[in-house]
């Protein structure tokens, strides 16, 4: 399932893809499903 809002990466290419539309279908680039990425840690602002 896609969500809005969520980024997919693909492994062999590098293309970075940012869903706005939600769906129940999967990405895919390359020939396989594209993973999706975690949120990088910042520091915070103290």
């Amino acid at each position: 399932m896609l969500q809005v809002g969520k980024r997919h990466h693909c492994e062999q290419c590098g293309t970075e893809v940012l869903v706005t539309k939600g769906s129940d279908g999967e990405l895919s680039c390359c020939g396989e499903t594209m993973d999706v990425m975690q949120p990088k840690n910042t520091a915070s602002a103290d």
